[in-house]
């Protein structure tokens, strides 16, 4: 699996101009599923991003974790976080999973990181969707499981 995070002081994700889910204090989580991903893979990604110290304590040090300050994470499907771009200008997504394995790593992130106390709004899988952010840092960190 592979996920973009950004440290945000609010987040919101719109589908066909109607609000479905919005944050202050936490995470943007864009996430997509791989070929091959492993069913364990989401929860072991939800565990090591609830622990990551991306967050700063009383002296502006980066110690303190979604966890920590009790945030909340907008999650959002992206499969076009699977792009290759080594040839050519048009990027391809062949190494995303397909959809239904897709959706499923999907819920299933979402599922780990709420059984771990976070507060989870999310996106739509497979749905057109605009995503306002405000960045704070900013902070944006990218996670691949296999790396």
């Amino acid at each position: 699996m592979r996920a973009l995070i950004q440290r945000v002081s609010a987040a919101s994700v719109l589908v066909a101009g109607e609000p479905i889910g919005a944050i202050d204090r936490g995470l943007l989580i864009l996430v997509c599923a791989m070929q091959g991903d492993t069913p364990d893979l989401p929860a072991k990604l939800a565990a090591k991003i609830s622990k990551l110290r991306v967050f700063s304590d009383g002296a502006g040090k980066m110690n303190l974790s979604l966890t920590d300050i009790g945030g909340s994470a907008l999650v959002v499907s992206q499969f076009t976080l699977a792009a290759d771009t080594s040839r050519g200008n048009r990027p391809g997504f062949s190494t995303a999973a397909a959809p239904e394995a897709g959706n499923a790593a999907y819920e299933a992130f979402k599922s780990a990181l709420a059984a771990l106390g976070i507060p989870v709004q999310s996106g739509r899988f497979g749905a057109d969707m605009q995503v306002a952010l405000t960045n704070d840092g900013p902070v944006t960190i990218w996670i691949d499981t296999d790396a």
